[in-house]
């Protein structure tokens, strides 16, 4: 099994259009960015997008992704299902996992488009080739939301999804022991309605005892990632995880 993190960036990206910020300026000096958020998941020959970022044309040429088999839906914000129109004219009638309300929520923006819709409960594990696959609600005001848990040959993985620290303690328990878990933190610090800050998502990953996290979803709160990197595990573009034989091999994307 293999996770990439395709996009970690917020829903504005780093740089930020007409941002002359520190961390702004030197992505643009520097040739850097973070596409908005999506994750890809590829096991057995299949690949499976969890969200579908406004800049997944971008994200799919470059990892030479020419098939997409299953796409699920974290939630109905633009920057987290924005780019699945880059299927249209490429390819239709992808199958589509979330729950009911959020799929009633997207469709009413991406009604011209062929792709099969399939709702899923919260709580309810569902397989899509070998891997299992369970949504569990998480925080994210106004809009439902969801975070992830992949389990595959003993491993488990877990994405916490859009929300802010208030976690219902049910999805908590669902959350455990993950050997990976990606998880939100929008800036280093500060109070946040929707989202959480680096504290408190490090504490959350302490609280589930995760053996590897990564920061995802990360503003340009944060300094660049070459001294953000030493005082926080955040995650980059196209950063590769590798799951078998036993053991969790990472990569850093060019």
């Amino acid at each position: 099994m293999i996770i990439q993190l395709l996009g970690t960036g917020d829903s504005p990206g780093t740089p930020v259009l007409n941002c002359h910020c520190k961390t702004c300026e030197d992505a643009r000096r520097n040739r850097w960015e973070r596409k908005r958020y999506s994750i890809l998941v590829k096991s057995a020959g299949k690949v499976i997008l969890i969200d579908t970022s406004p800049d997944l044309r971008r994200q799919l040429l470059d990892n030479s992704i020419e098939k997409v088999d299953a796409v699920i839906w974290t939630h109905s914000h633009f920057d987290h299902f924005g780019g699945f129109s880059e299927f249209y004219r490429v390819q239709g009638n992808v199958d589509v996992y979330t729950t009911p309300q959020i799929h009633e929520s997207i469709g009413k923006y991406l009604h011209f488009l062929s792709y099969k819709r399939r709702e899923v409960n919260t709580f309810e594990k569902f397989t899509i080739s070998d891997l299992s696959f369970t949504l569990f609600p998480v925080n994210h005001p106004p809009v439902e939301a969801v975070g992830i848990r992949i389990e595959w040959n003993g491993y488990r993985v877990v994405i916490s999804g859009d929300t802010n620290i208030e976690i219902p303690e049910k999805s908590i328990e669902e959350m455990e022991k993950p050997d990976l878990f990606v998880v939100n933190s929008i800036a280093p610090s500060g109070k946040f309605k929707k989202h959480m800050n680096a504290r408190e998502a490090l504490y959350l990953a302490e609280r589930i005892g995760a053996k590897k996290v990564v920061l995802s979803h990360l503003g340009h709160f944060f300094p660049p990632p070459k001294d953000a990197s030493r005082y926080y595990p955040v995650g980059e573009d196209y950063q590769l995880f590798s799951f078998g034989e036993g053991k969790l091999n990472e990569f850093i994307g060019d």
